[in-house]
């Protein structure tokens, strides 16, 4: 009764405050409509304004006895929705959703038709609406490997002018693996083969393609070459449904060449992907090695597929693992490490534990897991409910809500709670004589005797030799499971109660306190920030002191007897333990080379070059040869946090901002949001400079951040006081973002090069020749001190290329502007050797030379007229990047 009620708020809500929208917005009590909200990123390729969530909902009506609300539902969607949309939708999920919606609904509108009490009106209405929208994804399928593209326009199709789409190469396992049962359901049901036909080649060429020595398959595949582009395989997000389906395959169509590839494949998950009780993905080509410390939310699916296989020891033991996670944190995080700490703290309101659940209890009868059912009920209404239905989680940690409520919640999980705990008597039909597609849509089990019009014989390789015992207990399977032990689930069950409590001491989900008013959740090492004074409060209760260093970073030491108390001592060891873990996480993660930021207007001209950190969002600039190239402006507030209040000025340009208040992605959104083409970021600790700090990488803020797609790039305070220098000199200053230097032909080609710099290209061979010679002899000539000149030799950049170095230029500002480890000088002549090379024994000139520009004066008269009107105040900036020399190093030319 509960779960009626429970599904009443959610539906009544969709209905009243969304439909036709796809989906409900449970916070604003509004309908989500492509086009109309900010873009989420994939997520959003779900919907394709076809009224999502009810056709997703339709049999859940049946299942749950809302005959009425079904009749009125199926009504609805015959005469509203519209299959005909020019707008681009997944693939994976338009079949999964839509025509699994539409069959499930005509497989129980017939089952209704029949009985003779309702939907007599019904003559296969849903049916045709889905062999429709089944035409329109076909073209999807239009690739030499038989594999569908990710995604299709369900008016244009894919290869169409007006398509937006058909440009992708690659596609998810799960994406392509996952249409069989669908497909050959719509064959049946039409007796037009194609479709099943299409859906079975795609899954013969993923078999093809399985890595032989190991029988595992990766998450991404070429779609055009076969070539597997991401090797990791795990049994979660990318490849669950691929594998769920091959065996529902065999039970739906009754081929037995599909069990057998699930029977190779499954063999090969337990033996390396299995670490009972955990699923830990590991390389296809090298699968005695885990790829990843952390499990996906997905794979809890996994344990109710192996109660079908007939596998329950090991489903009893994952699902256990699983239920001590949702215990500690009231639901399962998309993502957690193996010592059971959140990685990705959301949570959507996913059904596939409750669908575990659920099987177990069916293949056991254990009470044990209607408890667990009772746990997921109160832990929805206490969390999740919303005055206008169900908000998904978007911490599970801080108890916090996102504005969304899929249609998977509907169609799922409100399925599989009702039928866990309804007795036969509270069915109106046997749900024995259906099976579930990946979407819980239900498909009669009489097809696999309908239209049969798929030969069975096997064309693919010869199957893996298995040994009988892979037999055994796969359903159908008609053996006791426990004969004579009805204690055997729990004597599995109870080595593992305090698993995640060993791993993960006080986790941080104390449920009662976060939401009463007692103590607030422990602080977590991933949403700190140093800037945040009540952080720095907690840190001092912790016994943490935070200690500023010179280069920006911020050490912490921790000190139990500093701490305010035991419980504190333990928090403050928990989050020294998870910064240690994130810190060497994110430098694993993504070590990036560095950028540059190279000033190129006057009277610059390319000849200053400053290091930057990159950026783990936003354009990548190694992909863009060209960078990003324009004046800059700076923004206010100056710390980019909230909405810019000049964007007149910000607009098609490159904004500068300071560090700190916020993340670095918001920063990004809020400048993209003005209209700048690309983002300096300038670190507010008052004298940092890559001379003397590590390389800086700006991280994202833990979600999507594929909305950002203009460059950011991370000054330190010195670089970023450069530009800010000049533009007092000279107002309008403007820059490149490149991945490295560009030398000035590349910067100026097709525009007017200033005369001096044409004149000193002349000269610039001339000179190299000359310079090893007159080094030796100029009185004026200074020689580096000894580890200046190791350093200048070696031409290597600290911490993975954390700076770059100057080096010597025969041209007057060339020469002033190497004065400073941080600020590069471009060389004018790619060919040119000479004091630029790496191989030089020693560095071509020191601080305080004044011999490159005395050999100017010599040769070039000429090009000093064009500098007479700007030489003060040009020198008297240099002289300020001098002081803070004091080695150069000798590097590649294409190493600014």
């Amino acid at each position: 009764n509960q779960v009626l009620e429970m599904f009443d708020h959610a539906y009544s809500n969709y209905m009243e405050h969304a439909y036709p929208a796809d989906e409900l917005m449970p916070l604003t009590c509004r309908g989500r409509v492509r086009g109309q909200e900010p873009s989420r990123g994939d997520v959003d390729d779900a919907l394709g304004k076809f009224s999502l969530t009810l056709i997703d909902t339709l049999d859940t009506l049946v299942v749950l006895n809302k005959t009425k609300e079904f009749e009125e539902a199926v009504k609805k969607v015959i005469k509203d929705v519209n299959l005909d949309n020019d707008i681009v939708v997944s693939v994976f999920e338009t079949n999964i959703r839509v025509l699994g919606g539409l069959l499930g609904g005509h497989s129980v509108a017939i089952m209704l038709k029949e009985k003779g009490e309702f939907m007599q009106w019904y003559n296969g209405e849903l049916l045709h609406m889905a062999k429709e929208l089944g035409y329109k994804l076909l073209p999807a399928f239009n690739t030499t490997s038989g594999l569908p593209y990710p995604r299709v326009n369900l008016k244009f199709g894919v290869r169409h002018p007006e398509a937006r789409t058909g440009t992708e190469t690659d596609t998810c396992t799960a994406c392509a693996g996952t249409l069989i049962l669908e497909f050959a359901a719509l064959s049946r049901f039409t007796g037009t083969s194609i479709f099943e036909e299409y859906a079975r080649k795609a899954l013969d060429f993923i078999w093809e393609k399985r890595q032989r020595s190991s029988n595992l398959v990766g998450v991404t595949i070429n779609i055009h070459t076969g070539d597997w582009v991401r090797k990791d395989s795990g049994v979660g997000a990318g490849i669950d449904s691929y594998y769920e389906y091959l065996l529902k395959a065999y039970v739906l169509l009754g081929d037995d060449s599909f069990l057998e590839r699930f029977n190779t494949h499954y063999d090969a998950i337990m033996r390396y992907i299995s670490q009972p009780p955990l699923l830990l993905d590991v390389h296809i080509h090298k699968p005695m090695l885990n790829a990843r410390t952390w499990m996906d939310s997905l794979l809890a699916f996994f344990p109710g597929l192996q109660v079908l296989k007939g596998d329950i020891r090991p489903a009893i033991e994952t699902h256990e693992m699983l239920y001590q996670v949702i215990k500690k944190h009231n639901f399962l995080p998309e993502a957690f490490t193996t010592d059971f700490r959140v990685h990705w703290a959301q949570h959507p309101l996913r059904p596939e534990f409750a669908e575990s659940t659920y099987f177990l209890y069916k293949a056991t009868g254990d009470p044990y897991y209607l408890e667990v059912g009772k746990t997921l009920i109160e832990n929805l209404n206490k969390y999740a409910r919303v005055p206008c239905g169900f908000a998904a989680m978007k911490d599970v940690r801080t108890g916090s809500h996102e504005d969304r409520m899929d249609s998977f919640f509907l169609a799922e999980m409100f399925k599989y709670l009702y039928l866990l705990f309804a007795d036969k008597e509270d069915m109106i039909f046997d749900i024995e004589d259906y099976i579930f597609t990946t979407e819980a849509h239900l498909l009669p089990l009489w097809l696999s005797t309908t239209n049969q019009t798929i030969s069975k014989k096997n064309t693919s390789t010869e199957y893996t030799e298995l040994d009988d015992s892979n037999f055994d207990w796969t359903c159908p399977n008609t053996q006791i499971l426990f004969p004579n032990d009805p204690m055997f689930a729990q004597s599995i069950r109870e080595p593992l109660k305090n698993v995640v409590d060993k791993s993960c001491p006080r986790g941080i989900s104390r449920a009662e306190e976060s939401l009463g008013s007692g103590p607030k959740p422990p602080l977590r090492a991933r949403d700190f920030m140093a800037s945040n004074p009540e952080h720095l409060e907690i840190l001092k209760k912790m016994g943490v002191s935070l200690i500023h260093l010179k280069d920006g970073r911020v050490q912490l030491v921790q000190h139990a007897v500093q701490a305010a108390s035991s419980l504190d001592a333990e928090d403050g060891l928990r989050f020294m333990q998870e910064m240690i873990e994130l810190s060497s996480q994110q430098q694993k993660e993504q070590q990036l080379p560095p950028r540059a930021v190279q000033i190129v207007s006057h009277p610059f001209f390319g000849r200053v070059v400053l290091t930057a950190g990159p950026a783990q969002f936003g354009m990548d600039l190694s992909k863009h040869k060209a960078g990003t190239r324009g004046f800059v402006a700076t923004i206010k507030p100056y710390n980019g946090c909230s909405e810019i209040t000049n964007p007149e000025a910000v607009k098609e340009k490159i904004a500068l901002m300071q560090r700190g208040q916020c993340m670095f992605a918001e920063k990004a959104r809020n400048i993209q949001k003005a209209g700048a083409i690309g983002g300096i970021v300038i670190d507010d600790n008052e004298g940092s400079s890559s001379d003397t700090a590590p390389l800086f990488q700006m991280a994202g803020d833990g979600k999507n951040t594929d909305d950002i797609t203009i460059p950011m790039l991370f000054l330190f305070n010195k670089e970023g006081n450069i530009i800010l220098d000049a533009i007092r000199e000279y107002e309008a200053v403007e820059v490149l973002l490149s991945d490295k230097a560009k030398d000035r032909a590349t910067i100026f080609k097709g525009k007017m090069i200033p005369n001096y710099i044409i004149d000193s290209n002349l000269e610039m061979e001339n000179m190299d020749q000359k310079s090893s010679e007159s080094d030796a002899h100029k009185p004026n000539s200074e020689e580096a001190p000894s580890d200046s000149q190791d350093a200048g030799a070696v031409g290597e950049e600290p911490e993975g290329g954390g700076e770059s170095s100057a080096v010597g230029d025969p041209d007057p500002l060339s020469a002033a502007s190497t004065a400073s480890a941080s600020v590069s000088v471009a060389e004018e002549d790619p060919h040119t050797s000479g004091p630029a090379e790496a191989s030089a024994p020693e560095p071509a000139c020191t601080p305080g030379d004044s011999q490159p520009q005395e050999q100017n004066t010599q040769t070039e008269a000429t090009s000093k007229a064009h500098w007479d009107s700007k030489v003060q105040p040009m020198e008297s900036i240099l002289a300020d990047w001098n002081e803070d020399i004091e080695a150069f190093e000798m590097m590649e030319k294409d190493e600014l």
